[in-house]
């Protein structure tokens, strides 16, 4: 008569993918990720709005106003919406990456249906990478797998 092979305990139970980054780490990314993703957005569209003129103090204000604009918002946006359900945490994103890629097509005289196409484009190709990363990582009820 066949019997069923043990089975070790390590088998059955679902493996946590160890954090090989300590505290601080984490700590400094979610600072100055923002940081450094805003000062780069600020300086695209600084320089697209200078379109090859000279640099005035009013295009390093623009620079400067956007970059903190964008790095505020990323950072509200990577806070709140992991708190979302995953549908609400996908238009999160949705809206985030539309606004921005459509704010910096703007800023090259492009009409303002262009700019809001484009957005609406790359927000949804966000929206349906976002929602379908949130869907295979997350159980019926929302909690994070693994």
């Amino acid at each position: 008569m066949a019997h069923a092979a043990p089975v070790s305990r390590t088998m059955t139970m679902p493996r946590r993918r160890p954090d090989v980054f300590g505290p601080r780490v984490h700590l400094a990314v979610k600072v100055g990720l923002p940081i450094v993703l805003g000062l780069t957005y600020g300086y695209w569209a600084a320089a697209i709005r200078r379109d090859a003129g000279p640099i005035t103090g009013w295009n390093l204000l623009f620079g400067f106003v956007t970059a903190l604009v964008f790095a505020l918002v990323f950072a509200a946006v990577c806070a709140l919406a992991p708190l979302l359900p995953r549908e609400l945490h996908a238009v999160c994103w949705f809206v985030f990456s539309g606004c921005a890629v459509g704010f910096l097509y703007s800023q090259s005289g492009a009409s303002v249906y262009s700019s809001s196409g484009l957005g609406l484009v790359v927000g949804a190709a966000v929206f349906a990478m976002v929602f379908y990363r949130y869907y295979t990582h997350e159980d019926a009820a929302g909690r994070r797998i693994g």
